[in-house]
């Protein structure tokens, strides 16, 4: 009888300790979604709306600010979501069914992979696996892989043939290491657009000067590109045509969709937030569209960004 009551107060004593963690957890969940109103509050005005431009007054990008609460703690960090190359970018198209590779998101792929150290054999492999994930067709590019390489695997599966919905996914892709994921990972981002990566030179930071790089493969290296960006106006460039009268570009003629790529004003932002309330933790990450009016939550993820 001792022994059964013994074991009774111990399942009594588990599921009062879980319905208590459930409870911190519910509560923790709710200061952050009212740390997500702040947040949103602070990009309505950094957009850039009334100003045209987004520039780092204030330092807000990456500074975290820790809120008091009731029993704990929430920590938000605000940063520029868009100064990341967009691995969407590989494809051109809005419906998940009209998805067709874009030549100048390859091109800078594979500028930028260089630029970090991935071999010129590997980055072509990963780039044309990443195009062919995305596209619609099941044509592989040369070097790719559609359905009928991956239902080769050990563990068959197949094509997405449409957006990534977070970076971690690149690591399903033909031809992605371990090594490779880790090398290109700081670098890059999953936006739901696939409109090439918006950088705003206003807010990028001289070590990541390999972004800037990337947009003219060989005709701009990242030592200028980094110079550019400590050397930019205390009030950040106006327009993108100024950025491109600089004379560290001078002589250089951006093509194409390139001309109209960097930006001067933000319209992505990220968002990290962190709870701790009575011994629970709360992780969340998100991306706030700065484009509408007012500023919306487009992605949620709970857990720590890998």
């Amino acid at each position: 009888m001792a022994a059964i009551s013994v074991l009774a107060l111990e399942k009594l004593r588990l599921a009062t300790s879980l319905a208590t963690n459930g409870a911190a957890l519910d509560q923790a969940r709710a200061y952050a979604f009212g740390a997500e109103a702040l947040a949103l509050t602070k990009v309505g005005l950094l957009d850039g709306r009334a100003t045209g431009t987004t520039t780092l007054a204030g330092g807000w990008n990456g500074r975290v600010t820790r809120l008091p609460i009731p029993n704990g703690l929430a920590s938000i960090r605000l940063r520029d979501g868009g100064n990341c190359f967009n691995l969407n970018s590989l494809a051109s198209g809005v419906a998940a069914a009209q998805l067709t590779v874009r030549p100048a998101g390859v091109t800078q792929f594979l500028a930028l992979s260089r630029l970090v150290g991935i071999a010129e054999p590997d980055a072509r492999r990963v780039a044309a696996g990443l195009a062919d994930w995305l596209d619609a067709n099941s044509v592989p590019l040369p070097d790719g892989a559609e359905d009928s390489a991956y239902l080769r695997a050990q563990h068959p599966y197949r094509t997405a043939n449409n957006l990534l919905a977070e970076v971690s996914e690149l690591r399903a892709v033909s031809g992605v290491t371990r090594d490779i994921y880790r090398a290109l990972r700081p670098w890059v981002c999953a936006l739901p657009t696939t409109d090439l990566s918006p950088l705003n030179v206003n807010t990028l930071l001289p070590e990541q000067a390999p972004l800037v790089a990337m947009l003219l493969p060989g005709l701009l290296d990242v030592e200028r590109a980094r110079q550019m960006i400590v050397r930019r106006p205390a009030a950040g460039w106006e327009s993108v045509s100024a950025f491109w009268a600089e004379p560290a570009l001078s002589g250089v003629t951006p093509q194409g969709e390139v001309l109209g790529q960097p930006q001067v004003r933000t319209r992505w932002f990220a968002l990290d937030l962190d709870v701790e309330l009575g011994g629970a933790q709360v992780n969340e990450t998100a991306l706030i569209d700065g484009a509408l009016t007012p500023a919306k939550l487009v992605v949620r993820r709970w857990g720590i960004d890998e």
